[in-house]
């Protein structure tokens, strides 16, 4: 009796545990505004590279223009994702979503170099770096692509 009533706990115990989460992380950074995921960035990156008040209004620039892209494109494939109109996409189309992806991220690193100083952009590539691995490494162990 008391092996069943063991066993009946810990079946309880992983179904709890093992439910999925409602909301992802990035679908709850999604209910932000642009304005909000940019202003946060900003104030963590001053935190840890311990910008000045004129490179923080610079890299706020930065952060918004990409907060508003990230928002624009979350919109737009959520919309067509409800409405049923979205497919994946050919060989051809991830080749030119992936080029277009670097392009930017090529661009966003050079507006950040102009931004900040040289002691400053060597720790944030570290840090970038660090998260980008950081992040393969998850995906990895999720089982998804990476």
């Amino acid at each position: 009796m008391k092996q069943l009533a063991v066993v009946l706990v810990l079946m309880t115990t992983m179904n709890v545990v093992a439910q999925k989460p409602t909301k992802t992380r990035q679908g709850q950074k999604m209910d932000m505004t642009a304005e909000q995921l940019a202003t946060l960035k900003t104030k963590k990156m001053a935190l840890v590279l311990d910008l000045t008040t004129s490179q923080q209004a610079k890299v706020m620039d930065i952060n918004l223009e990409e907060a508003e892209y990230r928002k624009a494109r979350y919109e737009e494939i959520k919309t067509k994702k409800e409405s049923g109109e979205w497919k994946r996409p050919t060989s051809d189309e991830r080749f030119e979503f992936e080029n277009a992806r670097l392009d930017r991220q090529i661009a966003h690193q050079q507006r950040m170099k102009e931004v900040l100083t040289k002691d400053q952009y060597q720790t944030w590539k570290k840090i970038k770096l660090k998260k980008g691995l950081n992040g393969k490494k998850k995906m990895q162990e999720k089982g998804r692509r990476g």
